[in-house]
């Protein structure tokens, strides 16, 4: 039985304008009374995704920042915070890259510089609540950060013009393609999936008991990490060859087609 399904948002999820499923708070009530739990999972900062599920905050578990922010009741869980000089590192990469806009991502507070303004509608879909700064260099000695995204707001050609230059870090840290338009910097080991462990190692739940939806690359070690790990149709070729089955495509609302189909063949719920 399916105790915990984890849903990437962008892709997944939401359809090609960024919507939720119609079908979304009829399915949520079915999972609920079946007693399974829903995480969201996604590399947008946690108050993004509580602005889009507000009326959840209370039920949901959210895995943000491709999982080095793990929160449920408005209670950090965990997270994984970069030491200052590597954030210090990041910085100067990619303050050499023409037309690429860092985000320090905090805990609870992203930092951006005045640059960023002609771009913002591109931000605060998946930042929500941010700071405009002249030194980001200073934020990053003074505050805790958990993530730099990166994006080409411009091109959206993330692959072809940051991820290929922001390799070469040190082991400790590790660059994810996000999607057409981010690259984010972590700490190394940890990811979507290893957020998606600690939360089967600290709530008891095996990962044959979990699902999961994703369609890029920084969603395939949460895929991986569960019994039923499901490629959009959309999906990144490289996530459909580690995902064990597919779901319709996310202008099918396949993430919402596949739990119905799973609820009405009852494989989600406590074990009988």
């Amino acid at each position: 039985m399916i105790r915990l399904i984890f849903s990437d948002m962008d892709g997944t999820l939401l359809d090609e304008n960024g919507q939720m499923p119609p079908e979304f708070d009829a399915v949520m009530a079915q999972l609920k009374e079946r007693g399974a739990l829903f995480a969201p999972a996604s590399g947008r900062q946690y108050y993004a995704l509580l602005r889009q599920m507000k009326r959840y905050q209370d039920e949901f578990i959210f895995v943000a920042e491709n999982g080095t922010f793990v929160a449920r009741q408005d209670e950090e869980l965990f997270s994984s915070v970069i030491p200052p000089a590597a954030v210090q590192a990041i910085l100067r990469r990619a303050d050499a890259l023409p037309e690429v806009f860092p985000v320090l991502c905090g805990k609870r507070l992203a930092y951006v510089r005045p640059e960023w303004q002609p771009y913002v509608s591109n931000m605060t879909q998946y930042f929500t609540r941010y700071e405009m700064v002249d030194d980001l260099e200073s934020v990053a000695a003074g505050q805790d950060i958990i993530k730099v995204a990166l994006c080409d707001c411009a091109h959206g050609e993330a692959e072809q013009r940051i991820y290929p230059a922001m390799q070469g870090f040190p082991e400790e840290l590790k660059v994810v393609l996000s999607s057409n338009y981010w690259v984010d910097v972590m700490n190394a080991g940890v990811n979507k999936g290893t957020a998606v462990q600690e939360l089967q190692r600290r709530l008891g739940i095996a990962p044959e008991e979990c699902a999961a939806f994703g369609d890029y690359l920084n969603d395939a070690e949460m895929l991986a990490a569960v019994g039923y790990g499901f490629a959009m149709e959309n999906a990144h070729p490289d996530v459909k060859k580690i995902a064990r089955y597919r779901a319709l495509s996310n202008k099918e609302h396949g993430v919402m087609r596949k739990l119905q189909e799973l609820l009405a063949q009852g494989r989600i719920g406590e074990s009988q």
